[in-house]
């Protein structure tokens, strides 16, 4: 009796507090919506059941090849699922994406996910669908909102299509903060891209190795924000990297034209240009970046030392 009574007050619980979500409707999912048409579907995202855990990888697999990528659940898992938790971090999803060449973009309210889902963007979301004190992690991927019926679209767990009231799911999801990736090709900015985050997503294809990903996403980037530093020295760095010298001579040197405060371009410039041979030219940046100082100002007398040294030897 005791066991069957704790059943039934579980299942109470969760049916009160699921009929209380749906009938409150938070204020940041009502419409108008900031001008973004009241509906929308996006119909090009394929399906993956879940399977023994598997909402990770399937999830992630949905958004990938949506994105033009071609893989499915099983290939992923081996890279986003931990057995021992029986589920998959955010971080090891967020690699994943990286290692297809994908910007990995995270957003962290309603307004975001909207937003996104109405410029045509799915959304990986990350919820619990059992209390607080006893979390059921899952994650799905929102397809669609109709704000005239108050409900999301999602693919999730075995359902295609499944339609959530937006009280309901705004319960599951703001207890993960409301964690939500986009995987993005590098030609595509999201919707509510900030600058610096959209800038240190294109970073994070680079920490992956994905250096003409990284420099498409860099170049993204410097489409809306021209004067963003950071992506200029990363098509540089990245180009260095391929071991595309000239390439990377003309990032750099973009960058120091740009922005002729930084030394960092001048440095970076005199390295590759010393690496050329053009031994001369590097010497004038590398001083120029000592001139110039900062935090990394040690580093810059570096170069130019050691392109001075060169200089002097027969």
């Amino acid at each position: 009796m005791p066991v069957s009574g704790t059943g039934f007050f579980l299942c109470l619980i969760l049916t009160i507090v699921t009929w209380g979500c749906a009938g409150t409707l938070p204020q940041q999912w009502s419409p108008p919506f900031n001008g973004m048409p009241v509906q929308h579907q996006i119909s090009t995202v394929p399906f993956y059941p879940q399977t023994d855990y598997q909402c990770g990888p399937a999830s992630l697999a949905m958004t990938l090849v949506w994105s033009g990528v071609f893989t499915d659940p099983e290939k992923l898992a081996g890279m986003v699922y931990t057995p021992s938790l029986k589920g998959s971090l955010q971080p090891a999803m967020i690699g994943a994406a990286r290692r297809h060449g994908r910007v990995a973009y995270v957003i962290s309210s309603p307004e975001e996910l909207l937003a996104e889902v109405a410029a045509g963007h799915p959304v990986i979301v990350l919820q619990n669908l059992g209390l607080s004190w006893v979390p059921v992690w899952h994650y799905a991927v929102v397809i669609g909102y109709d704000a005239d019926s108050a409900v999301v679209t999602m693919h999730s767990g075995e359902t295609s299509g499944k339609d959530t009231a937006m009280g309901v799911f705004d319960n599951t999801w703001s207890r993960s903060s409301y964690w939500g990736l986009l995987t993005l090709p590098p030609d595509r900015l999201p919707a509510t891209a900030t600058e610096t985050g959209y800038t240190e997503a294109v970073l994070g294809l680079e920490k992956a190795k994905k250096w003409s990903e990284a420099i498409t996403g860099y170049h993204t980037a410097l489409k809306k924000w021209p004067g963003n530093f950071p992506g200029r020295m990363g098509i540089g760095s990245a180009y260095y990297a391929m071991g595309d010298l000239s390439a990377a001579e003309h990032a750099f040197a973009e960058a120091a034209r740009q922005i002729p405060t930084q030394g960092a371009a001048f440095n970076n410039l005199a390295q590759v240009l010393f690496e050329q041979g053009k031994k001369a030219e590097a010497l004038a940046a590398a001083e120029k970046a000592v001139s110039l100082g900062g935090p990394m100002s040690g580093r810059f007398q570096e170069t130019l030392e050691e392109i001075q040294s060169s200089l002097r030897r027969p």
